[in-house]
């Protein structure tokens, strides 16, 4: 059996109950060295085999996976934030499902989540954005010309980054020549919930001399959007003396 687990944002607690139980069962695990916090691996039992997979190829994961189904054995297959989420999962398990392999899916904390946690922030706001777009910009892997910066940027819905710390002038300028404010509130946010963690706020046009300042080149997620300001919103429905829903009946507002 394989489970696929997401490690969470970066702190090693923020992991899900499951998550952690399934590590501490496992006698495989395949983690993203690169990304997963190490701390993770304490919670795994004595005599675990562990895979760092950042070294390895995708016939070198699933050879390790077989090997370990050869024997018996459980397979935790330990993916940063949320697998679901650029986590290159599904040609892994397609793969799997070839061979007739058993696997399953535990959801994680993905790193856009940590980062609005850091920030304090609420990307949904009444009146500001009721929308929330998790894309990036194309690099090596492409990105279909529907949604590309531009297509997205029309939308005005608060817009996450996700591996595009690394082309920020680019991203910038792409962004401001779509039509989008160069003062647009914007948020920098470097390993979330880890113990380096660093954030900032800055404008759109800013963003490229902020993230030079700082030397963030990797391992961050850019928000563009005036949710990022966290003002001006309108109050929420839900909370509202007059609203009336399944659970309170709302109040006649002119009532004394």
């Amino acid at each position: 059996m394989v489970h696929f687990v997401g490690a969470g944002p970066g702190a090693a607690d923020l992991i899900t109950i499951r998550g952690k139980e399934l590590i501490e069962k496992a006698d495989v695990i395949i983690y993203a060295g690169s990304l997963v916090n190490p701390k993770l691996l304490d919670y795994a039992q004595k005599g675990c085999e562990i895979h760092d997979s950042s070294r390895l190829d995708l016939d070198e994961v699933i050879n390790i996976i077989l090997k370990a189904e050869q024997d018996n054995k459980t397979t935790v297959r330990l993916h940063t934030g949320d697998s679901s989420i650029y986590g290159a999962t599904r040609e892994q398990m397609d793969i799997l499902d070839r061979k007739g392999i058993e696997y399953d899916t535990t959801p994680g904390v993905s790193s856009f989540c940590g980062a609005a946690a850091v920030l304090n922030m609420e990307y949904t706001l009444p009146g500001i954005s009721q929308s929330v777009i998790i894309t990036r910009i194309d690099g090596r892997t492409g990105v279909p010309e529907r949604e590309s910066v531009e297509a997205l940027s029309s939308h005005g819905a608060t817009m996450v980054f996700f591996l595009s710390a690394g082309q920020t002038k680019r991203l910038s300028d792409r962004l401001i020549s779509a039509g989008v404010s160069k003062d647009t509130p914007c948020a920098l946010v470097y390993r979330a919930t880890w113990p380096d963690e660093q954030k900032y706020v800055c404008t759109l046009e800013q963003l490229p001399q902020v993230a030079k300042e700082h030397n963030i080149d990797r391992q961050a997620l850019i928000i563009v959007g005036q949710a990022v300001a966290q003002s001006g919103y309108e109050l929420s429905k839900l909370y509202a003396p007059s609203f009336t829903t399944g659970y309170r009946k709302g109040k006649d507002v002119y009532e004394k």
